[in-house]
Formats: C-alpha cells, structure tokens, sequence
C-alpha cells in the first residue's frame, strides 16, 4: 500500500501525544442476520496505554497540574478496575511521579501485572468487600492519600474532569468520524464519565440521538435510573462497568434508554468478536455490542448505531479468551454428570514427555513454569513411567549451584504416585485425590498432573 488512510505520519514528542484519534470501524454485516441497519464500533483500545481510561487519566492529571491539586514529583494515589490505573501509571511514568494503585482481586491477573510493569506500587483488595468496609478498594485509596504528604487523588467516579476528558475528545471524534449523523450512541457505565460526556456534546449536536447505557446484573446504575432509588448490589464478572454506589461523574438525565446484558452474552459477544471478525475485544466491549445490537435489531436500514471497545482481550486471555474459565464459571453449556470423566477436569493443563536422559534444567522449568507437579519421567526407549522427579534433589542442586544441563533427570527420581487415565471415571478421579495429594495422569498429547486445586476449579463445569 502507498499509504495507510488516517494513520498520523509527525513523530510524537511523548506517549502522551498519541492519545486520542481511535478509529472507527463498521461490524461487518451479517454478524447479527437480525440487524439491517449500520453498527460502527469505536476502537478505543488503540489508545498507548491499551484503554479509553487514557483520555480521563491524561486530563486529569493535565488538570491537577493546572490547579496546582499535584505538584511536582507529588505521588498519585487510584482506585482502579485496572485500565484507568493503566493509563494513571502511563502518564504518572511519562511525568515523573510515583504511583500507587489499588485495585479489587476480582480483575484479570493480566491487568495488575501491567501495573506493576509500569512502576506502580500495587495493593490489591478483596472484591467481595462492601462499599462501606475499609476495605474496600475505594476507601482503601482515600485513606492512603490522606496519610501521604503531597499525595493527589483523583477520584475518578467523582471527578468533573473524567467527563470533561469524553466530552472534549471522545464526542468530538464520534460526530466527525460519523460526518454528523447517527441515530443511537450506546455504551455501558462504571464511572459514568465516557457515557455522560459523549451524550452531553452528541446531544449539543443533535438532541435527536438516543443515548443508551449499558449495564451488567448486580450493578446499581440501570435501577437507578429507572427507579431513582439505589438497590443493594450484587456480584458480577464484566470488568470496569456496573456501580455499587452513584458516581458524580455520571449523569444519568442524559440517558434515554438503559439495557441490562448478563455476564455470559457479554463475554460470548466479544468472543464471537474475536473470531468473526478479527477485532480483539475485552468483556465490557462484547457487553456495549451486545446492547448496541439489541438497540439496532429495532432500527430501519438507515439508521446507525455506534458503541465502544473500551480494551483489548490481551487483558483476557486467562479469563474471557479462556475457554476453561467460561466453561468453570458456567457461560459455557455445563457437562452432564454422565458424560463427565476424569479429562473434564484436566482445562488447559500442559503436557509433557519428560524422559530420563534430559536436562535436570529442563525438568525443574518443566515443574516450575508449567506447574506440572510431580513431574512425571518417562523411559525414552519405551515410554514407559519410571517415576517423578524428586524436587528435594532437585532443590539440592540449585541451591549448590550445580550445572543442571549436564545432570539428567534420571539421577533425580523418586516414585510415581497413584496413576490414571483420562478417560477414567469422574469418581474414580474424586476417589484418588481423597486424601489430598496429587496424581498423574495419561492424557492425549502426554503425562500431567492433578490436585485438588484442580478438583475447586474444574468441578464448577460439571452438571450435578
């Protein structure tokens, strides 16, 4: 190609420069054979930090700067689902300050690993906590930048700025992306700024557009809005949407319509997503299309419907782009108790054919990085068990220093534990982990290991 439409072509002086701009691409037709008319998606995900949270981080820290709220080197303190906190990170890296983030235990590891990748001091909380506990990770940020000198905390759900970042960018680039005409703008809710932003400018511009909020079961927002009353809220899986409490930042008078999508449609939404059309998709982004195509299933030809994809499925894949997590967490149809065996519980779990004449260094990455423990030894000539390695020995080794590509695995054996096939029975697989410690087994494509660890995770997939 001589060149590529709409791509900028300057250097940037910064990161923070290329923040911003995010295309946007139409749902190829035939997704939804129910939908006649166009579904365009805001790619929000192409933004550096990975999220659309890195328009409000920006500005606000752009604002706190102005005001004088955080001087320099003053340490930044958030409450984060995670993409925000990214975005706090990108720039608090880019700007020079320090950072704590704390963030629930309910969000993706991949999230909170980024974090810490970007030099944040990470505290992760119980996301099972009550709006009101300590700790809960909102009160858990409050009371640390009460206690940091110089600490600045933006307070996202409540920050006027969080809405003002969407209502300068965000609704800006929608209405000239879409030459002025579209007839719904669709989009879910956590802090309530991207929503109340954009619908605030699209409905400066044109009052006719309907704007439609998303939210999952369990949160507070769509009741509220219907009812004005706040309902006591329940759990649920979508990342960075759904509220326990009103945010500020969010206004729900701008709001003409509210769908409520549950977590398994969202989470099949953007997989599908995935797979159909290549456009690689977080939860929160299937739960937006979800709607939006619930909204356009009801429109003439003409008409056009545009929703977000507030992140990428990198921030997934262990559990939406899992298939062992939705099938565990029940999205996916459950297996019947009859039809269970023993290979219903192995998920995804690593394979190996670990013989006698490896490396003692590949056995100790073989257990340690894929975690297939104990590791079972095979004999190279016939494929035969000879028995696991023995970690004790294995520990010795490292810990003296050896050479442990020159010391084959054979000279660190003990004996293999109890052995079964992956086929055998569900309760055969209950009975042998009876006493709590491990086996192995035979299973298509090599030897791994069981535990109980996997009977808490796998066993949710079984239909009793």
């Amino acid at each position: 190609m001589d060149q590529v439409k709409g791509r900028k072509t300057e250097v940037a002086a910064n990161i923070l420069e290329t923040v911003g701009d995010t295309p946007m691409v139409a749902l190829p037709s035939g997704f939804d054979p129910d939908v006649e008319c166009e579904v365009l998606l805001k790619v929000e995900f192409t933004n550096p930090g990975g999220s659309i949270k890195d328009r409000i981080a920006l500005h606000m820290v752009e604002e706190a700067h102005r005001r004088g709220d955080l001087g320099p080197g003053g340490r930044i303190i958030e409450c984060s689902s995670g993409n925000t906190g990214v975005g706090l990170c990108m720039v608090a890296a880019a700007l020079k300050h320090p950072i704590t983030i704390v963030i629930p235990d309910k969000m993706s590891p991949e999230k909170i690993g980024v974090l810490g990748a970007l030099g944040a001091d990470v505290i992760v909380t119980p996301a099972n906590a009550a709006i009101d506990s300590p700790e809960h990770y909102t009160k858990v940020a409050e009371r640390l930048a009460e206690e940091t000198p110089g600490a600045w905390c933006p307070n996202q759900y409540h920050n006027p700025d969080n809405t003002q970042a969407h209502y300068l960018s965000t609704g800006p680039e929608i209405w000239q992306q879409c030459e002025g005409r579209l007839t719904a703008f669709v989009a879910g809710a956590g802090t309530g700024g991207t929503l109340t932003g954009v619908a605030r400018f699209l409905k400066e511009k044109d009052a006719e557009i309907s704007i439609v909020g998303v939210d999952p079961p369990g949160s507070i927002l769509a009741h509220f809005w219907k009812t004005g009353e706040v309902c006591e809220p329940g759990f649920y899986a979508v990342e960075g949407v759904g509220e326990e409490e009103v945010p500020a930042a969010w206004d729900p008078s701008v709001v003409d319509d509210y769908k409520v999508i549950d977590d398994g449609l969202s989470f099949r939404t953007a997989r599908k997503l995935a797979k159909e059309t290549g456009i690689f998709s977080g939860g929160s982004a299937g739960m937006n299309l979800a709607a939006a195509l619930e909204v356009a299933r009801g429109l003439p030809a003409d008409a056009r419907v545009v929703t977000l994809l507030p992140d990428s499925g990198r921030a997934y894949l262990s559990k939406v782009h899992d298939e062992d997590w939705m099938k565990d967490c029940g999205y996916f149809p459950r297996v019947p108790e009859a039809e269970a065996s023993l290979a219903t519980l192995l998920r995804g779990k690593p394979r190996t054919r670990m013989t006698s004449e490896d490396s003692l260094a590949w056995a100790v990455r073989q257990a340690g990085e894929l975690g297939i423990r104990p590791l079972p030894i095979l004999d190279p000539g016939t494929g035969d068990l000879l028995g696991v390695l023995d970690e004790k020995k294995a520990i010795r080794h490292l810990a003296d220093g050896d050479d442990l590509e020159v010391i084959p695995v054979g000279d660190c054996l003990e004996p293999a534990p109890l052995c079964l096939k992956a086929d055998d029975s569900l309760q055969a697989c209950l009975d042998a982990l009876a006493d709590g410690n491990p086996i192995l087994v035979d299973a298509p494509g090599g030897w791994t290991s069981l535990d109980s660890r996997d009977l808490l995770r796998g066993l949710k997939r079984v239909e009793h």
